[in-house]
């Protein structure tokens, strides 16, 4: 049997901690904190150092880590990599409380768009944040926790073929109606509400908040995972989950089966490559720049919010950085700016045997070739020649393989935050993606080699960038 490759192993591992884009950066904080970056905070003053290594979080979905040169001097550039902890799912509606036909349903809306005939006949789960009300000697806080339950607690369920013969033509349906998931009967719900009522009447404790919008079931068992009683919770963003683990899987043990690939592969990859690289205390010894990794929510839905790449959350840290070593000329951001350079990483699509004829002739991405470099005219990709050919370069020095996608003129041609960057920032960049297959399925599929590619290239990227920009004259 073949052996797995570690970075692989670990990617599996940083999946299977990140059901949501809020466990996803809290995963990506233990493993900074645990390679020695310090937790700053956007409300306080920042105090920074030449060799220093620092991160913060916006809105706990956000995460922003930088890696300062200790040759660095203000006006240098910002070597970074973009990518998104967000992906198609089912969110919980504020009132989720269904009742249909003798069943308990959860309302959801979808986010994204996501190939939502995935989610039928699933063993799902519940995961998100909480916002919990905790009293403690008179005084009154309130805390922000993750909750991930484990156990199988929805499903949604298809039409027997028995009560819809068109399904062989396709299956249809509509997302407001069907896409609901059941999350018991209504008369185990009812018997469940009199065992709490007698409990709580037996310890003297309130009852539940507001069963007008969740069912109490829902309540208690989100309760019991936030570790506090249901009149605790104030508020909270869940998500529908997966409960199959990621895996690595094929006859030869060659692909990753997992939820979320798109684009927690690539967040991972980035951030190992960004902690790999600044793992020794040599290592920024002769950088002369800020190697930095940003990880933005909402790229799914447009990123135009707080926390998305559409927001100054990047821009931000530039300018603090920037200003905090030299606060006295006004013309540093603008000159980092543009000696910086973005690799804009999202997963890109990989050649589909069932489906060849979907994919441009002259660029057909293939599983193991490496990190592909997207390109579009309309500049629905942010790539250019320059940007291109640094990225190719790095990948030729490194013996590392390196492909190009572009989409048929047919087919209309996704996005990322590449664009929004750099037309809102002014920043230089590529954008590239590791190949996959069944992007925005529940369960989606990459090579085991294109993680390990990808790493190594990003690694790369960061190592090599500074001294290759000092040759290339475009702008003179």
């Amino acid at each position: 049997m073949a052996t797995v490759d570690p970075i692989a192993l670990d990617l599996v591992d940083f999946l299977n901690a990140s059901p949501t884009n809020f466990h996803a950066v809290d995963e990506a904080k233990k493993r900074l904190k645990q390679a020695g970056f310090a937790h700053l905070s956007e409300r306080e003053d920042w105090v920074l150092e030449s060799g220093g290594k620092y991160f913060f979080t916006r809105n706990h979905s956000t995460i922003i880590a930088f890696a300062i040169g200790k040759k660095y001097v203000a006006g240098n550039g910002f070597h970074i990599v973009g990518a998104h902890t967000d992906s198609p799912c089912l969110k919980v509606k504020p009132v989720s409380k269904v009742t249909k036909g003798g069943y308990l349903e959860v309302g959801v809306q979808t986010y994204g768009g996501g190939l939502w005939h995935t989610w039928f006949d699933r063993d799902l789960t519940l995961a998100g944040r909480v916002i919990k009300k905790e009293v403690k000697e008179h005084s009154v806080t309130y805390s922000h926790t993750l909750v991930r339950i484990e156990e199988p607690i929805l499903r949604i369920p298809t039409l027997a073929i028995h009560l819809d013969r068109s399904v062989t033509e396709g299956f249809k349906f509509n997302t407001h109606s069907h896409l609901v998931p059941v999350l018991a009967t209504s008369i185990k719900g009812e018997l469940q509400k009199l065992v709490d009522h007698n409990s709580s009447s037996e310890s003297n404790e309130k009852t539940n908040v507001d069963n007008k919008k969740h069912h109490p079931v829902l309540l208690q068992l989100i309760a019991d995972h936030a570790d506090c009683h249901p009149d605790e919770i104030c508020d909270f963003e869940l998500q529908v989950c997966d409960t199959q683990p990621s895996v690595v899987g094929g006859a030869m043990k060659e692909f990753i089966f997992s939820g979320r690939l798109d684009n927690l592969c690539m967040s991972f990859c980035a951030l190992k490559a960004l902690i790999d690289s600044t793992s020794v205390e040599s290592s920024l010894g002769d950088e002369t720049g800020v190697r930095m990794v940003a990880l933005f929510d909402h790229e799914e839905v447009g990123s135009d919010s707080a926390q998305g790449a559409g927001s100054p959350a990047m821009l931000d840290a530039l300018s603090r950085i920037t200003k905090y070593f030299n606060s006295s000329d006004p013309t540093l951001l603008e000159k980092a700016i543009h000696r910086s350079f973005l690799v804009s990483a999202d997963m890109a699509h990989a050649l589909h045997p069932n489906f060849m004829d979907k994919h441009e002739e002259n660029h057909q991405p293939k599983l193991h070739g490496g990190l592909v470099i997207k390109h579009n005219a309309n500049q629905r990709y942010a790539t250019n020649a320059v940007t291109g050919f640094i990225f190719r370069e790095i990948a030729e020095m490194h013996n590392l393989p390196i492909q190009d996608f572009v989409v048929r003129n047919d087919i209309p041609c996704g996005s990322t935050i590449g664009p929004i960057l750099a037309s809102g920032v002014g920043i230089r960049t590529v954008d590239v993606g590791a190949p996959q297959l069944s992007m925005h399925s529940i369960r989606e599929l990459c090579a085991v080699d294109d993680a390990k590619h990808s790493y190594e290239h990003l690694k790369a990227y960061f190592d090599e960038f500074t001294e290759l920009d000092n040759k290339l004259i475009v702008d003179c």
